[in-house]
This record gives structure tokens, sequence and C-alpha cells, in this order.
């Protein structure tokens, strides 16, 4: 086998780019800030200005460029497609994809028709995000291309550890008590709205999803089944087997 050079590459083997915002938390396994969490290598992309209250709360349409140049970036360096690690980033997709040569999924939120498609028709999806109140009818849209797809969302921004650790920025996570938290809202969906699956928005929740699975028996999706899902397809191995 003959390996080639790549015009401005000095690493190899990186096939997910992630576009990271600028935080103070921790990202225990799971998260995809740890790099632990992932099966193959993942390339980084600090975008500094991608702040909670640019990309969260106030989303801020002058983010494109900055995500877009990083996106470049990562192209650059050899990945073979891009994701961020905020599920709001959702917003930039249709953008990000239609710039960038490379697959492009920038939110856990994409998954939502197919698991849709996996239930019954009319049985609901739960939703457990970040902030309720600011995951709009406009988020949804942007992630299902309208199609109407039946959910009931829990938010986690009163939640007293997560809110202190992801919204606030404190800089510490209790993990058990988080975990606790993210179960409780979990539990409360699948009893008090009847939800056949669970998709977690926000991507620091991907570290309680076997919990929640546990608690509830449902079938759970967030960032990294999407991150494998994609990876799956743009890196195929050949089968080994007997015949």
């Amino acid at each position: 086998m003959i390996y080639k050079a790549r015009e401005g590459q000095v690493t190899y083997g990186e096939a997910i780019g992630i576009i990271m915002m600028q935080t103070f938390m921790p990202f225990p396994p799971g998260s995809p800030g740890n790099a632990s969490t992932f099966r193959y290598p993942v390339r980084y992309e600090l975008v500094e200005s991608a702040v909670m209250d640019r990309v969260v709360f106030n989303p801020d349409p002058a983010m494109l460029e900055p995500f877009l140049d990083a996106g470049r970036k990562l192209v650059r360096a050899g990945v073979k497609a891009i994701t961020g690690n905020c599920g709001f980033m959702i917003l930039f997709q249709d953008d990000m994809a239609r710039e960038l040569p490379v697959p492009v999924f920038m939110s856990s939120l994409l998954q939502l028709p197919f698991i849709s498609r996996l239930l019954g028709p009319g049985e609901k999806i739960g939703i457990i995000t970040a902030s309720k109140k600011t995951l709009t009818p406009e988020h949804l849209r942007a992630a299902t291309a309208g199609a109407n797809i039946p959910v009931a969302i829990s938010g986690m921004e009163e939640r007293p550890c997560f809110r202190s650790a992801i919204i606030k920025e404190e800089g510490e996570l209790n993990f058990e008590r988080v975990e606790a938290e993210v179960v409780d809202a979990a539990r409360e969906l699948a009893d008090g709205e009847g939800v056949k699956a669970i998709l977690f928005e926000c991507t620091d929740l991907s570290p309680y999803a076997a919990a929640v699975q546990e608690a509830t028996g449902l079938p759970v999706f967030d960032y990294t089944t999407m991150a494998d899902h994609v990876f799956s397809g743009i890196v195929r191995e050949r089968f080994l087997g007997i015949y």
C-alpha cells in the first residue's frame, strides 16, 4: 500500500471533527468533550466566542461564521464528518451542511425522525434538554425538516446540581447527583407523559444514558448514538467471519 501526504495535513486518522464551545465545566466519560467517550479518534476545534449565552439562551446568527471557520479547519485537518458539542447548534445545521464538503450533524435532535419511525403512530418521544425554556419549535423544525413528531419535553435548567455544573458553569460536577436528577426527569416523562423512547438534546446528558434506561426500560438515544451511527457510515470495515 502507498500512502500519500495531503497538503496542509499533519495528522491522520481522525474521522470525526467536533466543534467545541467555550465553557467551564468537567466532561466525564460519555460527554463529547472527553475523547475517551469514543472508540475511534476524534479531533477538536474550539470556538472561543461560542459561549452559552450566544448558543443556547440568546442564539446569535453571527455565530455561523466562526462555526464555519472551525468546520473548514477540521476539513483541512482531514476529518470525514463534523459535529458540535451542543444540541442547540441545530440552528446552524442547514447552513453548515450547505457550505462544508463533508457530512454535518450538529445536534442529537437530528435523530428525531428516525426514532419516531421506530415507534407506533402517535407515540411520543421524550426529549430531555438543558433548557426547556429555550428549546423552541424553530429548533425542532430545523431538526425534523418540519415533520410533525409527537414529543414531550423536560428541561434540566431548574435541577440544582445540573444547573450549577452546566448552566452556571461553576466548574464542579457531582456525577451521582446529576445522574439522579436526569433519571428523575426521565421517569417523569415515562410515567407522566407515556413516552416510548428518550432522546437527550443536551450532549452533557450522555454519561447518564445507561442509568436512565435501567430506570425506565426505554430506548435511550443521545449524542453518542448519533456519532457512532455516522462513524459507522463514513468508515466501513470489512466483515470477518466463517463461510
